[in-house]
């Protein structure tokens, strides 16, 4: 391929750590004989469309060493779906500024657009590679062992749920009950994450629901029945897209976005831990909490784990690598060198955009307790490492004084 410019860009949620990919990504462009300019899109692929590509390039090395640990997404994201008609007016744009190279950091979507838009080009004469670059907070994509930005929110979730399971147990006599609501729209691995925070058997979280595990009233009031007999309170965690048998969110959400998606905490719909407080507090008349973090789980930077920054940052530098090699259509994986958790290590490989695009993955059931509402060694094995160390917290042996 002869010498071209790069352009690349964000899309969908962020992560703690989406920013530190797209450094790796300008730094790897800029220092590539192969390519010239390197821009990005404002605002995802609305910045094409709108002819706002920015030239970083021209910014700082102190700006971009300082995207390693900024969270948000610097270029601003989109969730706009590309339709027939646009694609043209994409081709144009690429044209204009001989873009041969393109990188977008995203989730499935992200992927699909991919895909869509380097296959319209190079069908219409415009020879160009495409790569994708891991991201997102659910961890759910196909064919990689977790993605950048999983880490740092699977710590966010453990840690808030490891400092609320202190504060519920304190407050039991007031409060019997806490929920926390986790993002994750169809796959439980942040839910799962909330595991990592119990020590012993009475510790929270008592009870995790999974999107990968049908709802049953009846049984979840059950559990929550005799959790609080045998602990005198309930902590829960539940992944926001956890839905009935017939396949009904819990959240009774009728929102959707432009992908089809339902957005759990839209206007419109109630959140999941509403309805499951709502449950407790009509079955059982105690008063209780809940908490839905929504987007903080994907900016928190304070809470970000080094290992996530720089594998989002190698990722980046990995896409470039391929795409100077010629070789598109395809996403960035992580794969696990050594299952032990003592000896954590990753090599780098790909999948092609289309199987990323048209496959989600879930937690697998190795991961999910026999019933149903915790985890396994398996997945503490699993996520150990990509969290780090938990903070242990004193409790009062509080022994009854006498006279």
């Amino acid at each position: 391929m002869s010498k071209g410019n790069v352009l690349v860009g964000q899309s969908g949620g962020p992560t703690s750590v989406i920013n530190s990919s797209l450094a790796g990504v300008i730094e790897g462009a800029l220092s590539a004989p192969t390519i010239g300019r390197v821009f990005g899109m404002r605002y995802g692929i609305e910045g094409v469309l709108n002819d706002f590509l920015v030239d970083l390039g021209s910014e700082s090395p102190a700006v971009l060493s300082g995207l390693r640990s900024t969270p948000g997404s610097a270029l601003g994201s989109s969730r706009l779906k590309l339709k027939e008609e646009h694609f043209p007016a994409v081709l144009k744009q690429l044209q204009k500024y001989n873009i041969r190279y393109y990188f977008m950091i995203g989730g499935n979507d992200t992927m699909d657009t991919i895909h869509r838009v380097t296959k319209y080009a190079n069908e219409h004469g415009h020879e160009m590679v495409g790569v994708g670059v891991p991201k997102t907070v659910d961890n759910d994509l196909h064919g990689t062992d977790h993605t950048p930005g999983y880490p740092s929110a699977a710590r966010y979730v453990a840690l808030s749920v490891l400092q609320a399971g202190v504060l519920a147990r304190d407050m039991q006599k007031v409060d019997q009950f806490v929920i926390f609501q986790s993002i994750g729209r169809s796959a439980g691995w942040l839910p799962a994450a909330a595991g990592c925070a119990r020590f012993g058997n009475d510790t929270p979280p008592h009870l995790i629901l999974f999107p990968e595990r049908p709802f049953n009233r009846d049984r979840f009031l059950r559990a929550v029945a005799a959790t609080h007999e045998e602990h005198g309170f309930v902590s829960i965690v539940c992944g926001e897209g956890i839905t009935n048998a017939d396949g009904t969110p819990v959240s009774v959400s009728q929102t959707r976005d432009k992908f089809g998606n339902v957005e759990f905490g839209a206007m419109g719909g109630t959140s999941a831990a509403m309805m499951l407080h709502r449950m407790i507090a009509d079955e059982f008349g105690w008063r209780g909490e809940f908490q839905v973090t929504e987007s903080l789980p994907m900016c928190a930077a304070d809470r970000g784990v080094k290992l996530d920054f720089d594998e989002a940052f190698a990722c980046g530098q990995e896409a470039v690598r391929l795409a100077t090699q010629g070789e598109g259509g395809v996403m960035v994986t992580m794969n696990r060198l050594n299952p032990t958790p003592e000896h954590y290590e990753i090599g780098f490989g790909t999948i092609s955009l289309s199987e990323v695009a048209n496959h989600e993955r879930p937690m697998p059931d190795h991961f999910i307790s026999d019933d149903g509402f915790g985890v396994t060694e398996a997945f503490h094995n699993y996520v150990a490492p990509l969290i780090g160390e938990l903070p242990k917290y004193e409790r009062l042996v509080a022994k009854r004084a006498s006279l």
